[in-house]
Parts: C-alpha cells; structure tokens; sequence
C-alpha cells in the first residue's frame, strides 16, 4: 500500500509523453493477426531485400565483423560508402570521417538530432500530417511542435508557403522536412524546396530533413536533397536509411550527413541512446548502397506497379484516391463510401473486408483535418495486394 501511495503522488509516465499512448501500427497489426486479416497498415515489405546482401550480413556474421561494438560514428566501410552514394546520386561531398554518422534506424537518427538540437521553448516546424515519432522526439526534447497542413489540392496534398512563412516566429529553432512524405506521398518540388531554403537562410534555421525514401519517387518527381540548395549544406542535418530501400527494415541501420559541427552535436546524444547498433549489418548495408544503378530503377519500377494496382483497386472499390509522387503509401478519403471517421472505419475494416489500415488522423495536430484520410502501404507482394483489392470491392 505504500508503494501505491508513493506512485500516486503523479503520473508515473513523464508527462511531456503523457498524450503518446501505444502506436496505431501496434494496435493495428495486433488487429490484423486477431482476424487474419491482410496487413497494409504498417509499412514493412512482405518479402526480404536482395540476396546478395542477407548473404553479405551472413557473411560479416560469420567473419566476426560486427558482432562486438562497432565504432561510434558508424564502421568505416559503411561510412565510406554513405558519402560516395551522396555524392553520385547528388553531387553532395561529405567527409565520411567527420560527416557522417551511422544511427539505429532513422527514428534514432530523428530522436539524436531533436535532443541534440533543441532547448526546452524551442519551436519546431513540422508538415502535418508527420510520421508519429516527430511529435513524441519533439516532446522529448522539450520543444513546441507548430504543425504546417498539407492540404489536398488536385489529387495531391500540397504544402502552403505562405502559411509556412507566417509560422515561423522569433522562437523558431528548426525545420523538420520530410520528402518523400509519410504519409500523403507528396514530394516537394523544387520551387517549394527553393522558397523552404530561402525561408530557412533569412531566419536563420536549422533543417532536419528526413529521405528515407528518397529512391522510391514516381512519375515526373525527383527527389532533391534539401542540402543541395543554396546556404543549406551548412544548416541541415540529412537522414537517410538502409530499411526502406533494401527491404530489410528489421536491420535497423540508418544514418546522418551534415557538417562537421552538426555531426558531433547529433553524435554527442545518440551515444547515450544506443551508443552503437546493427554492427554486422552495417557491413551488409555498406555493399547494398554500392549495388549498381540498375538495382534502384527494378526496385522503384515494382513498387510503381504496385503502387498502380492498389491505387486502381481502391478508386474501384468506391475510395478517392490520392496517388503518391513517392513513398510505398497511398492515401485515400473515405468520404465517397459515406464515411468521415478514419479510426471507425480502420476499427471496423477488418471484420468488414479483412484488410487493416491506417487512419491518416493519428499523424495530425488538427485531428478533423485528417479525419477522413485513410493510409494504406503497397510494399507487399503482388498476390497479396490483388487479394486486398478484391476484399476490399466486395465489402462495399
């Protein structure tokens, strides 16, 4: 009784987390396997990436490279290989030495830069709607999040500049840009990214800008590193990861470039998170991002026609469809079915079509401005996403 009595005394949960209960994608895929339901909620392939790099990781496993703790900012290898794929993909140099540090996933990388960068007061700007981990990295480090809408316009969702403008303030740290964007599939062009720099220089701001899937862009998009524009080399922290463009999102490797001052800032909190990870597959990851050319155009060609086969099937079951630029996600409005509520229909989809989903709802600031979006991935296997379409027009 008296331990009870001590623990009442608060909330045992610091209170800066006190509104991140357990994630949609926990309860959702807890869901999917209650009901045997198919998965397109949570964005993990159904299949492993090349193998030639699970044997590459079986092979640093195997040579006992790795499998003690591997060095701080990341094996040199790996390292080595992030600077070369910047600078032959954009034109980016980047000392793998002093510039570049190797993380846990890019969520690590996200959550080292907020807490590295941040002081209690400090304003981040965020594009709602913004994967789940900004908000609870933001509240970690103490900093006020100040959402930015992006709104549908045209079949896409669109980032407004002006109302990004009118929300910075004197109390503005950092920008926390996300391009390809989870999960709207929006990729900002380069008249938007041009403006963004411009903004960033004149305020004098920081970047944190998040690529994971920088080589999963459709149609007439290009990914354009945010760093690559003028005055940004020097304020922006860049994140990149192994797991959304080699299917192997369980290895956990991600990494930062930035300058050298902002490398050591990251690097000086990360070390007390999980000081280092991932070490064998580090190794396997550093002879992924050497795999030729050819590799990324078959990767991003099938995730195109996947992307068109779950779009099509969703228009066909009644949804309104918000094709993706990039990303392995579409969005979709559940209006046209006569419904409004995102997390009833998710709730409810599984016993009513066997599909999970994702309501867009728990990735915004301004719930009703999500309401009626709904997320669904198409990194699955071809059969796997025919079936869901099929589920899903005959629920109607």
């Amino acid at each position: 009784m008296t331990g009870m009595t001590i623990h009442a005394r608060r909330p045992l949960l610091n209170r800066r987390l006190a509104e991140f209960g357990t994630t949609i994608f926990a309860e959702m895929s807890a869901l999917a396997l209650s009901t045997g339901s198919i998965n397109l909620g949570q964005g993990f392939p159904d299949t492993d990436g090349p193998e030639e790099i699970r044997e590459a990781a079986v092979r640093a496993l195997r040579d006992g490279r790795g499998n003690q703790y591997p060095p701080g900012p990341g094996v040199p290898e790996l390292r080595t290989a992030i600077a070369a794929h910047q600078k032959h993909r954009y034109g980016l140099s980047y000392d793998p030495d002093r510039e570049v540090l190797v993380t846990a996933g890019a969520t690590e990388a996200i959550a080292a830069a907020l807490l590295a960068l941040l002081e209690p007061g400090d304003e981040v700007i965020a594009f709602e709607p913004y994967y789940d981990s900004y908000a609870a990295c933001i509240a970690m480090a103490g900093g006020t999040r100040v959402p930015v809408t992006l709104r549908p316009h045209e079949g896409s969702f669109r980032l407004d500049l002006d109302e990004l403008r009118d929300a910075v303030t004197d109390n503005t740290r950092l920008l926390l840009i996300n391009t390809p964007h989870n999960p709207t599939g929006t990729v900002l062009s380069r008249e938007e990214l041009t403006e963004i720099a411009r903004l960033a220089v004149e305020r004098d701001l920081l970047v944190v800008t998040d690529e994971v899937y920088e080589h999963l862009v459709f149609d007439d998009a290009e990914h354009l590193p945010l760093a690559s524009f003028p005055g940004m080399r020097e304020r922006t922290v860049t994140i990149g990861s192994a797991g959304k463009t080699f299917s192997f999102t369980g290895w956990k490797v991600g990494w930062i470039t930035s300058t050298p001052d902002l490398v050591t800032a990251v690097r000086s909190a990360k070390q007390f998170l999980t000081y280092v990870s991932s070490g064998p597959f580090q190794y396997a990851v550093a002879e992924a991002l050497a795999l030729p050319d050819s590799y990324f155009e078959g990767f991003r060609a099938d995730m195109l026609a996947k992307r068109d086969l779950l779009a099509a099937g969703l228009a066909d079951a009644g949804f309104e469809v918000y094709r993706p630029a990039g990303t392995y996600f579409v969005t979709t409005d559940i209006r046209p079915l006569g419904e409004s509520d995102g997390f009833a229909f998710c709730r409810a989809l599984p016993e009513r079509a066997g599909v999970v989903a994702i309501p867009n709802a728990v990735f915004y600031d301004h719930r009703e401005a999500g309401a009626p979006f709904v997320r669904f991935a198409f990194c699955k296997r071809t059969e796997v996403l025919a079936e869901a379409v099929e589920r899903l027009k005959a629920a109607r």
